[in-house]
């Protein structure tokens, strides 16, 4: 599901490093994938719908703003679903969640809408289909992290983790002809192909999952970072520090030659230091992240002579996806009785 390429993006950056001018490098895509769009709004529309409060279990999003941006429209955010009143709305996050939040919902006669992102969604079902032909999972991905919490419920008898390279020599497997691994969809994809061939070289019948599990989003902002670090002295990532996505996109513009990279959530955090010495500054930001929090990036830097942006764009996106099914049946019936009401009150007056 990756982007295509631009065949001659013009947007590219000269590679002209001679002029003595303090520019910015902005990377395209970035901020907001698909995944997280539909959650946002769901948030809004089950707000717009059914009215305050309704209650999200964990941050919808992993970002600051957003989340507070939601709290102020009537959304209540908890950490466990048994916070939740009985009989009341709430809502799953994007990351996903394990079969047993579910039944946990049921239990409190919960109605719950569920947020989470197609492509994680994708991931679970793969988990559970290797599962019941009784594979070893190996999952790449961060420990504690929710996304892996939710991957690893669907079938935790058979689910390891897998913390990176490092942590291969302590994997074991049952049957090392019955073993696949998959991810979770926001890691570095450099580093999860070392995992992914250390995997391989201590078990070498290890299958691939049928395609990717690294988003495209997460891919294509860590193709457009590399891009602009190479250029770039700094590199600042706007973006919130429990949001995977966006801390891998730090590690990938220093991997990728940037001097320095910091990632930050408001504007408010930039220090003048880092500028000190710095010709060209590139910018990006997590999937997570509205543009307004560039927007104010952007000014702090103008205001200290980096006026002259660039935008780079090794590709575009126009991957979207539909709003949670609950949400559609329920917007679907409010339309259908708001013309079956017009209708009669057109008979009534005729």
């Amino acid at each position: 599901m990756t982007a295509t390429p631009s065949p001659t993006p013009a947007t590219a950056p000269s590679g002209d490093t001679s002029r003595d001018t303090r520019r910015v490098l902005l990377a395209a895509p970035r901020g907001y994938c698909a995944g997280v769009d539909r959650a946002v709004i769901a948030v809004e529309k089950a707000l717009e719908q059914y009215g305050a409060p309704i209650y999200v279990r964990k941050e919808i999003v992993h970002n600051k703003y957003v989340v507070r941006s939601l709290e102020k429209k009537g959304a209540i955010f908890v950490e466990e679903t048994e916070e939740v009143p009985e009989g009341s709305i709430v809502i799953f996050s994007a990351h996903g969640v394990a079969p047993a939040v579910h039944e946990e919902a049921a239990q409190r006669q919960l109605a719950t809408i569920d947020a989470t992102c197609p492509l994680v969604t994708k991931v679970h079902k793969e988990a559970v289909r290797f599962a019941k032909d009784d594979y070893d999972i190996l999952l790449i991905g961060h420990e504690g992290h929710e996304e892996v919490i939710g991957t690893s419920g669907e079938a935790p008898d058979h689910v390891t983790l897998v913390d990176g390279p490092g942590d291969v020599h302590n994997v074991e497997v049952r049957d090392e002809s019955k073993v696949v691994w998959l991810s979770q969809t926001t890691l570095s994809v450099d580093e999860t192909m070392e995992t992914v061939d250390a995997l391989k070289e201590k078990f070498p019948q290890l299958i691939s999952p049928p395609s990717d599990d690294i988003c495209y989003a997460t891919q294509n902002r860590q193709v457009a970072v590399k891009q602009i670090a190479a250029e770039s002295d700094l590199v600042i990532v706007v973006g919130s520090k429990n949001s995977s996505n966006s801390v891998r996109l730090v590690e990938v513009a220093l991997g990728a030659g940037a001097t320095t990279g910091h990632l930050v959530d408001y504007a408010s955090e930039l220090d003048e230091a880092w500028l000190e010495g710095v010709r060209t500054v590139g910018v990006s930001s997590g999937a997570s992240v509205p543009e307004v929090l560039v927007d104010g990036v952007l000014e702090w830097l103008a205001e200290r002579g980096f006026a002259d942006v660039e935008v780079v764009q090794p590709m575009r996106e126009s991957i979207t996806f539909s709003l949670p099914k609950e949400l559609r049946r329920d917007l679907r019936a409010e339309a259908a009785a708001a013309v079956s009401g017009s209708a009669s009150a057109g008979e009534a007056t005729a």
